[in-house]
């Protein structure tokens, strides 16, 4: 039998023996493949030399499958029913336009969420699909159209779009300041600091942000969280000051949620992008996104 890529054999073969094994009767088999009887037992006969094994018991009244069989036939229906789900998706793609975008759970349910359903009414016959993680780097997916990024605005392999820049400030719960007042960068520096910090993580931090602000200080009272998100509900319940860019914490504030600690507003380096591959050409849905994607930070 001639042998295929991934050292398999004929697919015909194996094609009529798991039709064979599902339904034990060639007959059935026969007509569900839209061949001959004979042409089933063939293709079968073949397969048994080919491996060397018998994988079916014949009886008068039809057959049954010998242990090699079991396994051979568990083994087709596997890989029957994933490649079957995936010619699906396939074709419902086919149907509606799909995208497909990463975004850190902070920018998704702070900044894109909210901004969401105007795409959802404006462009109904696409379909996006959401991945979250805060480690966008660690995504190995090749086939993700678009990625919302912070950073300085190069990544290799990759184009890049800003979508804005923004400014941090402190924040924290009307019920914390009402506690524990802070007048000034002084007591600031002295007040319980919720910190968003990890080994990768280019956010500005309490130090930082305190020199630039021009306040002195030795110590600083940091609980550290890795994520951004954790940090400002542990804001908004009262547990401290939490470093907030604007694009993500106005809605916050302009609910009463969270205010605004000093009137100190800092430049933030980096800022926001979307990106996508250099080596694939964004189809025609990833582009609508992305220019939506830019629209929101104008």
């Amino acid at each position: 039998m001639t042998r295929r890529h991934y050292n398999l054999p004929s697919l015909n073969a194996l094609a009529a023996f798991e039709a064979v094994a599902r339904n034990l009767n060639v007959t059935r088999a026969a007509a569900e493949l839209n061949v001959t009887p004979g042409a089933v037992s063939k293709q079968i006969r073949l397969l048994e030399t080919d491996l060397g094994r018998a994988l079916l018991h014949r009886h008068a009244q039809g057959v049954s499958l010998t242990t090699e069989g079991e396994a051979v036939a568990a083994s087709l229906h596997e890989a029957f029913d994933r490649v079957s789900r995936v010619l699906q998706a396939v074709r419902d793609r086919g149907e509606r336009a799909h995208v497909s975008i990463v975004t850190t759970m902070a920018t998704m349910q702070l900044w894109l969420m909210p901004r969401l359903g105007a795409f959802w009414s404006a462009h109904q016959d696409i379909v996006a699909e959401h991945i979250i993680s805060d480690r966008l780097q660690d995504v190995p997916r090749p086939d993700i159209d678009l990625r919302i990024r912070y950073g300085a605005g190069e990544w290799p392999g990759e184009a890049a779009a800003k979508i804005q820049n923004d400014r941090v400030i402190a924040v924290a719960s009307p019920d914390f300041l009402a506690r524990h007042p802070i007048p000034d960068l002084a007591a600031l520096s002295a007040a319980p600091l919720l910190s968003v910090e990890g080994a990768d993580w280019l956010w500005m931090t309490w130090a930082s942000f305190l020199r630039q602000a021009g306040a002195g200080f030795h110590r600083l009272n940091v609980r550290r969280f890795n994520s951004y998100v954790i940090a400002l509900q542990a804001a908004r319940d009262g547990q401290g000051v939490a470093l907030g860019w604007m694009s993500s914490v106005a809605p916050l504030i302009a609910r009463g949620e969270l205010q605004k600690v000093t009137q100190t507003e800092l430049d933030d380096p980096n800022a926001f992008f979307v990106t996508w591959s250099e080596r694939r050409a964004l189809s025609p849905e990833a582009v609508i996104l992305r220019d939506w994607l830019l629209a929101q930070g104008r």
